[in-house]
């Protein structure tokens, strides 16, 4: 991971943000388990899809495609007519490829490191780092676009999100705030 590192500004944000999730954050089907299948499919759904939208695609897939093992044994034709309407069908090409991958390498088992999910075809650093961290409870951050933009505002970060170095001094501070006890 990256260097850690601690911002004056983004100190006690943490014990705020799980005072706010557990007085009652909204309840979807992927957050009511740990199984890092399903976690894994609701990650890629929900990149560049609105949660309303995804949910009841999210519902379907999970009783036609259960387990990392039925996804990858269904063909491409079927799996891309389950995932129709969502668009974005390289997400979906990536996720039947990386089952694929975890039922033949994996012995069917989601790998269960942030290093190991990173490996996977279709898997970035914020995928990685929500199924490691909800799943599985390793202390990774999971920073999307929209956690990077709040971040750079409390910090109010002069550096460029878009270059290298603004990138790894959020994930850095994001590492740094992140609980570990409570990562997912």
């Amino acid at each position: 991971m990256t260097k850690q590192i601690e911002h004056p500004l983004a100190s006690g944000i943490a014990k705020r943000l799980l005072r706010w999730w557990t007085a009652g954050h909204a309840q979807y089907p992927w957050r009511l388990t740990r199984d890092p299948y399903a976690i894994w499919v609701a990650e890629i759904m929900l990149q560049q899809t609105q949660i309303a939208t995804a949910a009841p695609y999210y519902l379907r897939w999970m009783e036609q495609f259960p387990s990392v093992a039925s996804l990858s044994q269904a063909s491409l034709p079927e799996l891309l007519k389950a995932w129709e309407g969502l668009g974005y069908y390289r997400r979906a090409r990536n996720l039947h490829a990386a089952a694929r991958v975890v039922a033949d390498q994996y012995d069917g088992r989601v790998p269960n490191t942030f290093a190991g999910l990173l490996a996977l075809p279709g898997v970035g650093r914020y995928t990685a780092g929500a199924i490691a961290s909800i799943a599985f409870g390793e202390p990774v951050p999971a920073l999307d676009g929209n956690g990077i933009r709040v971040l750079s505002r409390v910090i109010d970060l002069a550096d460029d999100v878009t270059a290298a170095a603004g990138r790894n001094r959020l994930w850095g501070l994001a590492e740094s705030l992140l609980p570990p006890d409570r990562p997912g």
